[in-house]
């Protein structure tokens, strides 16, 4: 009978520790939830609450990157080419992938210097199109690609740490007020710092000759069909 009763109580004791040591490990994890929400980098919990529109001039190949109606960052971009053009209108960014594998008509590339979108791809709402890296970054600046927005790697991966999903993308097709407002007016001349006023030529001086100004220098794990 002794026997029996401490074995119950055996058990009995056994039972309670058991459930000590669940509420323990359950404790302890949400206590490292708790931790790990508290400790989360306050960039990310940045970027979730601003409210982000990137506009993107296809004449001019700048993109624009504006928070809370301040433009941020400013980029030189490359976009469709006249056979193959960037579309107009305006989209959401549906995913972002770092370091992507390249599909395309069967062909695979490895993320790495070779792979076509670069080290990051952000697919927007419009099947087939992203902004992207390039393995071509002579392209940048000009109406090269298949239509997607290519961008330098250093600002690229810049640009992937600052947007999310769900941010708008406005690609505007010919200049207008924004876009002038944004990345200036191509047609008209920048003005001279420090110009000095004209000033009439005396009747017994040589009038000055002006030289002409110089012209301005000329300066893509996610299966892709990429532009």
């Amino acid at each position: 009978m002794k026997t029996k009763t401490g074995d119950a109580m055996k058990a009995l004791m056994i039972g309670k520790l058991v459930m000590v040591a669940v509420m323990a490990m359950t404790m302890a994890a949400r206590a490292m939830a708790f931790e790990t929400s508290r400790q989360m980098p306050q960039k990310q919990v940045a970027v979730a609450a601003e409210k982000r529109v990137i506009v993107v001039s296809l004449k001019d190949c700048k993109l624009a990157l504006i928070v809370d109606g301040q433009v941020k960052k400013i980029y030189t971009v490359a976009v469709g080419k006249l056979s193959t053009p960037s579309p107009v209108g305006t989209f959401t960014i549906e995913r972002r992938v770092a370091n992507p594998t390249y599909h395309h008509n069967g062909k695979t590339v490895l993320p790495g210097p070779n792979n076509p979108v670069g080290t990051r791809w952000m697919g927007l709402s419009i099947a087939g199109y992203g902004i992207h890296g390039t393995n071509e970054p002579k392209s940048i600046g000009k109406a090269t690609s298949h239509g997607c927005i290519r961008m330098a790697q250093d600002d690229l991966e810049e640009f992937y740490e600052l947007v999310a999903v769900g941010d708008t993308v406005e690609l505007i097709g010919e200049r207008n007020e924004e876009t002038v407002r944004l990345f200036g007016d191509p047609e008209k001349p920048a003005a001279t710092p420090n110009a000095q006023p004209p000033q009439l030529a005396m009747a017994d001086q040589t009038p000055a000759v002006t030289a002409p100004a110089n012209d301005a220098k000329q300066s893509n794990q996610v299966l892709i069909a990429m532009r």
